[in-house]
């Protein structure tokens, strides 16, 4: 059986600014459960992409060990990819940032893949301020291995053995803000609506982007005692902000009342546009944004949208100074300067 999907297209598919159709930023038919979440977040990422008009060729994802990082075979086939061990996904992406800065950076991992044997990894990369978007397929289990409770579940719910959680679930969105990340959001993945737009924002930021997407897992987490089911994500999803992603190039225009909007400028001049559910939320306020989460979270409420953002972020380039071309253009006299720029230094540190 060949799960290369067809070539044929209606002939009057909308292009964007590149000449590209959706299609050209798809890849082979998936072999996850149907009804799987990752799939919807790789259509998400599919439209995103489209609609931010990004090359695919200058595109790099990569990913770890599970389900969720099974789901990158399924988007941009004209990407660079690169399938790393259990949890070490961070480095690779590390060297490959350094090494080339003028890529676009997706890394998509999972709950058992960051949480557990990757938080460590997960850490260090968001403290590097590296200039990529991060998203998390966290469905609270691993799938890929029949459906153990993951490190992200929440206390007391119940695997589908019916084995209860005896132990406080790790609040990922949180840890990257206590660890210094510049964008942090959460989103569900059947909400088209609202991933997209997070998707092209995250895309746009200048530094450490992260997306806790809760995914469910229909095959081992989509049962009644499940805290990251379909029907239990929809009856306690609570949606902080609406979010739309405005490209700079076009016109900004709003008619909403004075106190209920804010914009938002990233560093590449691109507009986050918010409309403030709550009227004393300030995504810029890290402190506030994490007492607002654990409010959110003793009530048993899942709280989605853009959480936090930094719009002054710098990235790892940036705090390093390195050279702005791609390692393999530069000339060997670069590389190699000779023992005089050796010896200057040394003397530095002398």
């Amino acid at each position: 059986m060949s799960y290369q999907k067809s070539t044929f297209h209606h002939p009057e598919l909308a292009v964007n600014d590149l000449g590209l159709t959706y299609r050209d930023y798809e890849a082979s038919l998936s072999t996850l459960c149907a009804g799987c979440g990752h799939d919807s977040i790789g259509a998400a990422v599919i439209q995103a992409c489209a609609e931010l008009s990004l090359p695919p060729h200058r595109i790099a994802k990569l990913s770890g060990i599970g389900c969720s990082s099974k789901a990158p075979t399924y988007f941009l086939s004209k990407a660079h990819g690169f399938n790393s061990v259990h949890g070490r996904m961070p480095s690779i992406v590390t060297g490959a940032n350094m090494a080339n800065r003028d890529l676009t950076y997706i890394g998509m991992s999972g709950d058992g893949d960051t949480s557990a044997i990757g938080l460590g990894q997960f850490s260090h990369v968001i403290r590097r301020r590296l200039n990529m978007l991060y998203m998390v397929a966290n469905n609270g289990v691993y799938g890929l291995t029949k459906g153990q409770t993951s490190a992200t579940a929440d206390l007391g719910s119940k695997n589908k053995g019916g084995e209860e959680n005896l132990l406080d679930g790790i609040d990922l969105a949180t840890v990257a803000l206590q660890m210094g990340a510049t964008f942090v959001a959460r989103s569900f993945s059947g909400d088209k609506k609202q991933l997209v737009p997070l998707i092209k924002a995250a895309l746009s930021h200048e530094g450490f982007a992260f997306i806790d997407i809760i995914s469910p897992c229909v095959a081992f987490n989509n049962h009644a005692n499940s805290s990251r089911s379909y029907d239990y994500v929809r009856e306690h999803i609570q949606t902080l902000t609406v979010t739309d992603y405005v490209p700079v190039k076009e016109e900004i225009t709003t008619e909403c009342p004075e106190g209920t909007c804010q914009d938002i400028c990233l560093h590449d001049g691109s507009i986050l546009r918010l409309h403030n559910a709550g009227e004393d939320y300030d995504p810029r306020d890290r402190r506030k944004v994490i007492d607002t989460m654990e409010d959110h979270r003793e009530r048993g409420e899942i709280l989605t949208g853009l959480l936090y953002l930094d719009p002054t972020a710098e990235d790892l380039h940036a705090k390093l100074t390195t050279n702005a071309l791609p390692l393999n253009t530069l000339s060997e006299s670069l590389l190699c300067p000779g023992s005089e720029a050796l010896e200057l230094i040394n003397t530095s540190f002398r």
